[in-house]
């Protein structure tokens, strides 16, 4: 670590005297979010050498079950590596207020950091999303490109529900006015005023760039726009503290948020749109070029993404409830394909001209692992320019779920299993993300699939019993 990177937390140390709790986060392969909480002291600790965790932590299945066959538990001795500061992720909540201090005030005594993740010779761990993407922009950067990036996400605020219920939440919503007159609604956001006054409060003092907030389709959901970044890494960075605050946001206000990808049945899921454009070594986007240039150079990147969406399926929808949101008319797409302003596809060309011509990918939930999606992104659009080749299929116009519309293209993946065998099988996606996380997302996911595939719900009970 820099020894700019390690002054960095002595001048957060010396700007914050108050600090008392550090949140060390950590995103593993599923995309969950692990780690612990710390004393101040440990800030510098953090940036050099780091702190340690086992490596473990990256093979865990989504209820957080170790997986052995991930090779990174008791077979290697579950052996501890170094967790390393993201200097650009250092930031204050205001939610952190210390225990005799009797003001009313927020003060910073909490603070947020995510870890990257090195093996124990100091070399970059490829069990780590953060160190996948990395990688993928290494290649970028070779090739004189540089992405720009925004994530768009979607989520539920619910709250406990008071009725004896099974079921343990509701919709944190009045619905007495429609579902149908409240999407964009601004008496929506209203009604969850003092909520959103407190998320951007957070996201200030966490420094995140939120752009839009939008009340969505479902009852209870809601949109919060990021805006974009020259630094895809730090997107992905953005996502993960977003989401905390969304969530920590939510409870201090009685709710619970949620960014599962299907949580109610008829109702719309949650998804994680991605907008990209790619810069040259002058800095110039080159979707923007004249000539014909910037449109070929975007035609071939939209190639890429389809030639290898069903490959990369499982990152982008990467759990079991996730392809419930899948179906058609939902405005998730069910199919590798694209088409200019047209959100019933994969691949959406915005109306946008010059600087700001760019792509916009539809395909992934909420809960999905923000690096592993961008990974995958790019690494898509990155094949697509080196192939030089245009999509194979027209841009659709219309419906796009309609059996009726030609070239629809190639039907995605419609469940874990047959996603996981897509990306098991697939040379493109173990080159993308590299060996080591190829093997840890098929056993992590090889054990979810058992998971649920073992389980009896209640309504097997209430059919059979």
């Amino acid at each position: 670590m820099t020894e700019a990177s390690t002054s960095t937390a002595i001048a957060f140390l010396r700007d914050h005297p108050e600090l008392e709790t550090l949140e060390l986060v950590v995103v593993d392969p599923n995309g969950v979010v692990r780690g612990k909480w710390a004393p101040a002291e440990a800030l510098e600790k953090a940036f050099a050498p780091g702190v340690n965790f086992p490596l473990s932590l990256h093979g865990l299945d989504v209820w957080g079950n170790e997986v052995e066959e991930t090779g990174l538990h008791i077979s290697s001795g579950d052996r501890d590596g170094f967790f390393r500061a993201v200097p650009s992720s250092l930031g204050a909540v205001p939610w952190g207020k210390s225990e005799d201090d009797q003001s009313g005030e927020d003060k910073a005594s909490r603070a947020q950091l995510i870890l990257e993740t090195v093996s124990e010779d100091g070399k970059p761990f490829g069990g780590c999303a953060r160190t996948v993407l990395r990688s993928v922009l290494e290649h970028l950067a070779e090739r004189g490109l540089k992405p720009v990036c925004a994530f768009e996400l979607e989520f539920h605020l619910l709250k406990n529900r008071e009725d004896g219920s099974d079921e343990p939440f509701e919709i944190a919503e009045h619905l007495d006015l429609g579902d149908a007159q409240k999407m964009y609604g601004l008496d929506a956001l209203a009604d969850k005023l003092p909520y959103f006054a407190d998320l951007r409060r957070a996201a200030q003092w966490a420094r995140l760039p939120i752009d839009t907030i939008v009340k969505e389709a479902g009852p209870g959901q809601y949109e919060v726009n990021l805006t974009h970044c020259d630094d895809a890494l730090q997107a992905a960075d953005h996502v993960v503290l977003l989401k905390r605050i969304v969530c920590e946001c939510a409870r201090r206000h009685g709710m619970v948020a949620t960014f599962m990808a299907k949580p109610f049945t008829g109702q719309p899921g949650n998804g994680m749109h991605v907008h990209v454009s790619m810069l040259d070594r002058q800095g110039q986007n080159i979707f923007a070029a004249t000539d014909g240039a910037g449109e070929a150079s975007l035609a071939q990147c939209v190639a890429g993404l389809i030639d290898t969406m069903p490959d990369m399926a499982l990152l982008f929808i990467n759990s079991h409830n996730g392809f419930r949101r899948m179906a058609p008319g939902s405005y998730a797409p069910t199919r590798a394909n694209w088409g200019q302003n047209n959100r019933s596809v994969s691949v959406r060309i915005p109306a946008a001209t010059g600087k700001a011509r760019r792509l916009e990918h539809r395909v992934s939930g909420a809960d999905a692992n923000p690096y592993m999606v961008m990974s995958a992104i790019l690494a898509g659009m990155m094949l697509g320019l080196d192939n030089k080749r245009a999509p194979a299929i027209p841009a659709l116009e219309g419906n796009a779920y309609e059996a009726s519309t030609p070239n629809r293209g190639e039907a995605l993946p419609s469940s874990l299993s047959t996603a996981l065998e897509a990306f098991e099988q697939s040379a493109f996606a173990k080159e993308a993300v590299g060996e080591t996380m190829h093997h840890i997302i098929c056993a992590l996911k090889r054990a979810e699939i058992a998971g649920f595939q073992n389980d009896i719900s209640p309504l097997e009970r209430a059919t059979y019993l």
